[in-house]
């Protein structure tokens, strides 16, 4: 743990964990190694929880069940993790016990400047892609947050780094109070987690939150499109930027203009501390995307697959309809979690030869494009994704990009992309990536 921290600063205080995740357990282990009694409350009845002793939590209090009242008796505080709404429990608690998420409590301990990235669309990329510039201009770099690892696990950590980059979540950010970027970056912003929260407007607002507790010397860099939304609302209180997307930077593998402006954002960012264009420039030229995000991995006999399976928005299914060669073959399908799919005819009437819907949200897409284009519906991925590839001609381009959550069929949205990609090497027989033939 960082010297900065002491070992007793929670003695004596009790601190329920709602959420037994990665972040709530890294929450839970930071409460620990302070002082504190700590209480994790899990709803999944079938919890493993081996889980615990891995991370040296077996002598926690560990409820397993349907959250109650009790449950948050005699707590200090309560650290929710993210992706159960705050609403879920709120009317649990014992008046004036203050919530928390995972971010806001580890975010106390940390002195070190924040650059903290969120956005309907490209927060992973750009957080990424932030961190490897600052990397390859000599700065010591932590990347977490909602992407992978925890702030508390880094808090956690004997590692001190220059400059931490953090994605955030909507999630994250509405249990946030004190959160406090040095800078903040709002990428874009359409209707989406509408199954999480109340309305398009909390959504909103919860991802404002980020701008609360920034300072005058603090910058916010804000896509263009939200400039009346955001001088209207009053939050801003620092230095701004609003970008747009530009051509002043390439790389090879951010295709497409919502890359343009991941890489202006990520750029603005990084100015910050002192980075100029051309340093910025080469610094991301070898820069490669994670998985799942506009991923070609598979290039056979003039045939282009690219698995996009993160895309679980309108706007992201836009970008990826944008950033390849038609005519395309698009898999879609899942469970629907808002947006108006009817606002891409125009695109998918363009560009698409044929979509393949599987699983659950049929109703969503056929009702928005069966009009406009040829619809084909399948109960399962495999299934679609024979008849896709049984049509597809060379010249085209398969492109998973789903529009929706994968819980109907899937784990997560990496189980979705993995399964594609196996089952597509696996249907064409061949094991090779990026096979040019």
């Amino acid at each position: 743990m960082k010297q900065l921290i002491h070992s007793g600063q929670l003695r004596g205080h009790n601190i329920a964990v709602v959420g037994a995740g990665r972040s709530g357990l890294s929450a839970a282990l930071l409460a620990k190694a302070l002082g504190a009694h700590v209480r994790v409350l899990e709803k999944d009845k079938g919890y493993n929880t081996t889980r615990l002793q891995e991370m040296g939590l077996s002598d926690v209090e560990f409820i397993c069940g349907d959250h109650e009242k009790e449950h948050f008796t005699g707590q200090q505080m309560v650290i929710i993790s993210p992706g159960i709404p705050v609403q879920s429990v709120g009317n649990l608690l014992p008046e004036n016990t203050p919530l928390y998420s995972e971010l806001e409590f580890a975010s106390w301990f940390i002195h070190e400047p924040i650059i903290a990235v969120t956005g309907t669309n490209g927060k992973t990329t750009t957080t990424l892609l932030t961190a490897h510039a600052l990397k390859k201009s000599g700065f010591k770099v932590f990347a977490g947050g909602n992407l992978g690892t925890p702030l508390s696990e880094y808090v956690l950590d004997s590692n001190q780094c220059d400059i931490l980059v953090l994605e955030v979540s909507s999630f994250q950010l509405e249990a946030c109070s004190g959160f406090h970027p040095r800078v903040g970056v709002f990428l874009n912003f359409s209707d989406n987690h509408l199954d999480h929260h109340k309305s398009s407007a909390d959504y909103f607002n919860a991802k404002t939150r980020l701008f609360a507790k920034q300072a005058e010397n603090d910058l916010a860099v804000i896509d263009l499109a939200l400039q009346d939304r955001m001088e209207a609302a009053g939050l801003l209180k620092g230095k701004r930027i609003y970008f747009v997307p530009g051509k002043r930077f390439s790389c090879p593998a951010l295709a497409g203009e919502h890359n343009q402006a991941n890489m202006e954002a990520a750029f603005q960012a990084c100015r910050y501390f002192g980075i100029e264009p051309g340093t910025f420039q080469d610094a991301i030229y070898d820069f490669n995307p994670p998985a799942h995000r506009q991923e070609v991995f598979l290039k056979y006999q003039g045939k282009v697959f690219v698995n996009d399976s993160k895309a679980t928005t309108t706007t992201a299914v836009s970008a990826a309809l944008n950033a390849f060669d038609k005519p395309i073959r698009l898999l879609a399908g899942g469970v629907y979690k808002g947006g108006d799919f009817s606002q891409l005819v125009p695109l998918v009437t363009a560009r698409v030869a044929k979509v393949y819907l599987y699983g659950s949200g049929r109703e969503i897409f056929q009702e928005a494009w069966r009009d406009h284009t040829d619809v084909e519906y399948f109960p399962t991925m495999d299934q679609a994704l024979d008849k896709a590839l049984s049509e597809m001609q060379q010249g085209e381009t398969m492109l998973l990009s789903p529009g929706t959550a994968s819980f109907d069929q899937f784990s997560d949205y990496k189980d979705r992309g993995d399964t594609f990609k196996s089952l597509v090497l696996e249907k064409l027989n061949i094991s090779t990536r990026n096979t040019d033939k």
